[in-house]
């Protein structure tokens, strides 16, 4: 399967892309890792990359496009991948056809995961982590410490990123909105778009995610 996740910071979409391309056995390839493996391995995209980022500057949409379509190339994802990250706006999802095409295959679903604003703003700056090792995370309301502000694990202090305060997701929301929420209405265009809750626990949401797909796959 080829699968587009997309949903507005808070979302899950990392959780979710990781259980779903392991229960799918499919690669999950986000924009993130595209990024961190370009540049670690000196590509020249990588290197095109890392000179815009040094100069504090957006990386233009061809550099990520060919980052997404070497790694898509990959022998590992022959038989389909999950994309996290990328398309981030119409021209990336333009591009993605128009890749898709070149290759003669198409995009098997794309997954919307809805979650009200206030719970995004909810989940995000309750957020904290551990100073000793970031791996360590917390939450104000959902999993919180023994005691507050240390970690169960090794007694660091928690603190909260200064991308987590409530003015700052608001803004990262306010980008989702512009830049990325209309690739939700070019793909319901063509009729591969399920929208899915992500309240509730992990597992839950994994499950909507994949009754959606096969009803999608059952109807195609």
């Amino acid at each position: 399967m080829r699968i587009v996740l997309v949903g507005p910071p808070g979302a899950g979409k990392g959780t979710q892309a990781h259980l779903l391309a392991k229960t799918l056995s499919i690669p999950h390839i986000s924009t993130g890792d595209l990024f961190r493996a370009n540049i670690g391995q000196g590509t020249e995209l990588g290197k095109a990359a890392k000179s815009y980022m040094d100069a504090g500057q957006l990386v233009p949409d061809e550099v990520t496009i060919g980052m997404a379509k070497d790694r898509m190339a990959q022998a590992d994802a022959a038989q389909g991948f999950l994309l996290d990250g990328f398309p981030r706006n119409l021209a990336q999802a333009e591009a993605l056809d128009g890749i898709l095409a070149e290759w003669g295959i198409k995009l098997d679903g794309v997954l919307d995961l809805e979650v009200p604003e206030d719970e995004v703003v909810k989940r995000i700056a309750g957020r904290r982590l551990c100073r000793n090792d970031g791996s360590h995370v917390y939450h104000v309301d959902y999993n919180a410490p023994a005691v507050e502000g240390v970690c169960d694990e090794c007694g660091g202090e928690l603190y909260q990123r200064a991308d987590d305060t409530e003015s700052t997701v608001r803004n990262r929301l306010d980008v989702y909105h512009t830049e990325t929420e209309p690739i939700i209405a070019y793909y319901q265009a063509q009729g591969v778009v399920s929208t899915i809750s992500a309240l509730g626990k992990v597992n839950e949401v994994t499950d909507r995610a994949i009754e959606a797909l096969k009803s999608d796959s059952s109807a195609g």
